[in-house]
């Protein structure tokens, strides 16, 4: 077999693993996902690479140590593994990635026994999650967010001005984006703290200081970039995807009341740059081949250099709950579906990249708030609240028109295949008070 038809079989819906927990139709990592992350343990602090199967975390590193595993050499040191982020693995290239995947996913097929009968091995290679510590996948070198939901743009821009002129004029014509703030993007199970700022009450001449009183998620997914480009050498939309490592599941926590005084004239600052949380494993574009999918039409037809063939969207089921301090259980407030975003991955790097503004590996692209068509799919409370005058209904009982203090919200994401999933796990955030 030759290393395509070896990629294409890790695909297979018919294959299943030893690692019976993978092999549930509900559960987010089955053996055609083997997304990449980064986890330490109690009995091993060092931060290391792990792929996510079933309920376990295979360490690549013990792996490559027995001899089961092998990589392009990363250079002298210690393996490409022992890493406290995945940037060395990353940078080795699409080859790199694509050969430890096929490895991975016939050490751990059912029918092979390599690993499965060697006992000892197999517990100092396979870690519980529930035992395993998840850390930020990446150094994130710089981090883009862009608004590329034709829905969620036309919402907003409905709500803060004329609905029948809700698209400013460029936002047809190329994927909008700000530069936001790459300090501040945290891993999942971070607590976040409400921010302070300037805010414009509608009855006052002037601004007051203060907590932020209309505390916002956006339901986002982010993709990694795995092959940067070098200043003044722009990425073709064609070439696109062959530089992107894989995708993530983002909340880009939104202070709309600091937000909406201060993003006039020059976009967002404040509001946006306090926190930003992505999922821990990153799911490679090789694991969402099976659930490509048309992009939606676009029209205008985009300038040449935004055009690319073929399909780029992909099918990923998205949801959001939310579950107040002390509450046992989670409402959930949103479900869409990031097949509905206008501008492809590959349109937004493209433009990013096109004034000959350079990437590097590691670097993290917000696709913007999804939302869906109908009112249940937007994916941000200042939409499905329409500005906090439409509360949503909580399962215990209760409202909210915005995020309160001691709120967990919680972004899922998964495509469904025939007996199997690609999930992304879960994004979770819980809000702290504000500092006094």
């Amino acid at each position: 077999m030759n290393a395509l038809s070896d990629l294409q079989a890790t695909l297979d819906p018919s294959r299943k693993s030893w690692v019976e927990s993978a092999n549930d139709s509900t559960n987010d990592f089955s053996i055609q996902n083997l997304p990449f992350g980064i986890f330490s343990d109690a009995l091993n602090a060092t931060r290391r690479v792990g792929v996510a199967i079933g309920d376990r975390i295979v360490d690549l590193a013990a792996l490559e140590s027995a001899g089961l595993l092998s990589v392009p050499s990363s250079g002298a040191g210690e393996s490409v593994f022992v890493r406290d982020t995945l940037n060395d693995f990353i940078a080795l290239g699409r080859d790199a990635w694509r050969s430890v995947r096929i490895q991975l996913s016939k050490l751990l097929s059912r029918d092979n026994a390599t690993l499965r009968d060697d006992a000892e091995l197999r517990s100092r290679a396979l870690i519980r999650q529930a035992d395993a510590q998840l850390h930020l996948p990446v150094q994130i070198p710089g981090y883009t967010d862009f608004y590329s939901s034709k829905e969620h743009a036309t919402n907003v821009g409905s709500m803060f001005r004329d609905p029948k002129n809700a698209l400013l004029p460029n936002w047809s014509e190329m994927p909008i984006g700000y530069n936001g703030r790459a300090s501040s993007v945290v891993v999942s199970g971070t607590p976040v703290r409400r921010p302070n700022g300037q805010l414009k009450l509608p009855d006052q001449e002037r601004p007051v200081f203060g907590a932020c009183r209309k505390l916002d998620i956006e339901l986002e997914t982010g993709f990694v970039i795995g092959a940067g480009n070098a200043l003044g050498e722009p990425v073709a939309c064609a070439d696109a995807e062959a530089h992107i490592f894989g995708m993530v599941l983002l909340n880009d926590w939104s202070a709309r009341d600091i937000q909406q005084w201060e993003y006039v004239p020059l976009g967002p600052f404040n509001a946006k740059t306090f926190a930003t949380t992505i999922s821990p494993w990153i799911v490679t574009l090789d694991a969402l081949e099976p659930f490509r999918v048309a992009q939606p039409a676009q029209d205008p037809q985009p300038l040449d250099y935004l055009r690319h063939d073929g399909e780029h969207a992909f099918d990923i089921t998205l949801e959001v709950t939310l579950r107040p301090k002390q509450a046992e259980r989670a409402s959930t407030i949103t479900r869409t579906n990031f097949k509905h975003m206008y501008w492809t991955m590959a349109q937004q790097l493209a433009h990013h990249t096109v004034s000959g503004c350079n990437t590097r590996v590691g670097d993290l692209m917000g696709s913007g708030t999804i939302s869906g068509p109908t009112e249940d799919s937007f994916g941000s409370l200042l939409e499905l609240t329409w500005n906090g005058k439409k509360p949503v209904e909580l399962q215990e009982g209760g409202t909210r028109s915005f995020i309160e203090d001691g709120d967990e919200l919680t972004l899922a994401g998964w495509c469904q295949g025939d007996g199997y999933r690609v999930g992304f796990g879960v994004c979770v955030g819980e809000i702290l008070p504000a500092l006094k």
